[in-house]
């Protein structure tokens, strides 16, 4: 990127080629195992999967185990402009491998990363489709976080398939509603599914929220929407 580099984990498939591209976003807690984890499954589905450390510039979370502090000191400071061009430099990263085919590009994102899906599919139209599990919807706008989820929902060209709990004390379910009815406005054929009776983090297998059955057919709609739409 033109300030310079960031750390990211790359997993790709053994075999010689150019492999359709998963972005692979991070929860608040960086890139660590969990989120390593997500790119060899993807990959073991034959996806060049790249996670770039999107926090790198403002502090290492991996050093914190402090929520509040990694949201206060870490977190409220990545603009959604930097996040976005560091996805788009990712991208171009993996186009330079050689190993990727950049014209198939889709994204997923985990909590913190289910916001920048629905941010980053805002920005690049060209992205072929992106998965949100649990991301914020409302109430992060700040002066490098403009616009939520839910004052551009109707304006999403790229499908968007948002997977949300019921129980979630970050994200209500009247703000889902909402946003349904944002992205009904779109064109873009985004969906929202609501999985009852499980918490926020339920595909985070290292989290006490972890539930193996929505996590299982969230993995099966997520493999789903991502080849229905030519990822």
């Amino acid at each position: 990127m033109a300030d310079g580099q960031i750390p990211a984990y790359v997993a790709r498939p053994a075999k010689a080629g150019q492999h359709p591209v998963i972005l692979v976003v991070q929860e608040i807690f960086g890139v660590h195992e969990h989120i390593k984890d997500m790119c060899r499954r993807f990959a073991k589905l034959g996806y060049y999967a790249i996670a770039p450390e999107l926090f790198a510039r403002q502090g290492d979370v991996s050093k914190m185990s402090d929520i509040g502090a990694i949201l206060s000191e870490v977190v409220s400071k990545v603009p959604d402009a930097q996040v976005c061009a560091d996805l788009d430099a990712a991208v171009a990263f993996a186009r330079a491998s050689g190993h990727a085919d950049t014209s198939r590009v889709g994204l997923v994102g985990y909590c913190w990363g289910g916001r920048t899906a629905w941010i980053y599919a805002r920005h690049n139209p060209r992205l072929k489709a992106a998965v949100a599990y649990y991301g914020l919807l409302d109430g992060m706008k700040s002066p490098i976080k403009p616009l939520d989820p839910v004052d551009f929902g109707a304006e999403i060209k790229v499908p968007v398939l948002g997977l949300y709990s019921g129980i979630d004390a970050f994200v209500k379910p009247e703000v889902v509603a909402r946003m349904r009815g944002e992205i009904a406005k779109s064109g873009s054929g985004s969906e929202i599914v609501v999985f009852p009776n499980v918490n926020h983090g339920f595909n985070a297998d290292y989290r006490p929220t972890y539930d193996k059955t929505a996590a299982t057919y969230g993995w099966k709609l997520t493999r789903d929407w991502l080849k229905d739409h030519g990822v």
